[in-house]
């Protein structure tokens, strides 16, 4: 499987932030916001991933991450010219995914919870069309919005209604079959202008292959394309790594887990930031790792 990071977009909630620079880059709490959602993708067990941004930006990301081969992974780039929609990400990145079934995450969504590599693997393991994700929200309106029948079967998506018909908010990650760049290259524009990730949602729901996955009150689901909701995820990642102990999307130390790379490999990544927590951070997970493997058991199934 394909990972698509979307990370363009004018981030015109964030100015004069994104002014100049990418709201993906900017940081959350002690990592580039980026971070969260490619970790996503890695604990999904990809690692193949493209990376889509503004053509200013492009070069920042390769700079970041270079060609991946660090995290043991291939980590590629295309730019977006202009911001023309989620499912725009499909037309972009069609060399890339190259018709293979792909995970599609936005580059400002931020999740964490104890379960989530289980259920990621699960969603791409039993995929037969698409898989959306539910996550319970005060107000939908703000969202695209997932209808559920009494027996929790996905029956209708509407994008940020105004009367919503339920509160399960539709968060920017989702798992898509080989078939996703056939439905994309026909979409037509929505009255905004934009190519709509609810219309390629819909299409597989037209024909029976779209299954929504519940997150549940253990998952924390996080977008930051706003002043307060950027500020509010790096509150909620400091406050949770010292109280667990643990950090949240450390790339090094998941690439690590999920064998992309040795403990030696990851020591040597942490050792290159020696100055920083977040460096000294990965080298005590590295050693802690060659000394107890037992440590990636929260991994399996």
């Amino acid at each position: 499987m394909k990972g698509v990071v979307l990370a363009g977009g004018n981030g015109t909630r964030l100015q004069p932030l994104t002014l100049v620079g990418s709201k993906q880059l900017a940081p959350v709490y002690d990592k580039p916001m980026i971070y969260y959602p490619l970790s996503m993708l890695m604990l999904a067990g990809i690692d193949d991933v493209l990376i889509i941004a503004r053509p200013t930006e492009i070069d920042l990301f390769r700079k970041l991450f270079g060609d991946g081969n660090r995290l043991g992974m291939r980590i590629d780039y295309a730019v977006q010219e202009q911001p023309r929609g989620i499912a725009d990400a499909f037309r972009v990145g069609a060399d890339h995914i190259k018709g293979e079934e792909c995970a599609l995450i936005l580059g400002d969504n931020l999740f964490h919870g104890a379960k989530l590599p289980t259920m990621l693997r699960k969603a791409a393991r039993d995929l037969r069309g698409c898989v959306l994700f539910g996550h319970q929200v005060a107000e939908p309106q703000h969202f695209g919005v997932a209808e559920i029948d009494a027996k929790g079967q996905l029956i209708s998506i509407e994008e940020k209604p105004e009367h919503p018909r339920s509160n399960l908010a539709i968060p920017g990650l989702y798992f898509f079959d080989h078939t996703v760049n056939d439905i994309a290259r026909n979409l037509q524009p929505s009255a905004r202008g934009e190519l709509e990730i609810t219309d390629v949602l819909t299409s597989y729901l037209a024909e029976g292959r779209a299954d929504l996955v519940w997150l549940g009150r253990g998952v924390t689901w996080l977008d930051t394309g706003t002043h307060e909701s950027l500020l509010d995820a790096g509150r909620f990642v400091r406050d949770m790594q010292h109280h667990q102990g643990m950090s949240i999307g450390c790339v090094e130390e998941i690439a690590m887990l999920m064998d992309f790379i040795s403990a030696e490999e990851c020591y040597e990544l942490g050792a290159a930031m020696d100055t920083s927590p977040y460096g000294q951070y990965v080298m005590a997970t590295a050693r802690e790792y060659r000394l107890n493997p037992g440590f990636a058991n929260f991994l399996e199934d």
